[in-house]
């Protein structure tokens, strides 16, 4: 299990937040996406580095501006992250490789 990250400690007050942009996400079809999936974006995603000092405003502000399609490339890339992808043969790795 990894370490709580250091804006872990804003997750209470910025959950209004996260609510409202799963609403967006359900708005434009996309309501299968859950708070601790967005969350998890935000950390490994927007805030890789952390800054100190970081303002509730700011990561409000963060949330706010997560868009459908940078998530969904970035689940994308973690789903084949933790994909294993086994091959009966030789051929079939070759067949999906044309």
């Amino acid at each position: 299990m990894r370490a709580s990250h250091a804006y872990e400690q804003f997750r209470f007050e910025v959950q209004p937040a996260l609510t409202s942009k799963l609403e967006e996400f359900t708005l434009l079809g996309y309501g299968q996406v859950k708070e601790k999936e967005l969350w998890e974006y935000l950390i490994m995603k927007k805030w890789r580095k952390i800054e100190e000092n970081k303002r509730i405003s700011s990561i409000v502000e963060d949330i706010f501006s997560v868009r459908v399609g940078d998530y969904f490339s970035f689940a994308t890339i973690e789903a084949f992250k933790g994909a294993e992808f086994v091959f009966d043969d030789e051929n079939e790795l070759r067949e999906l490789l044309k």
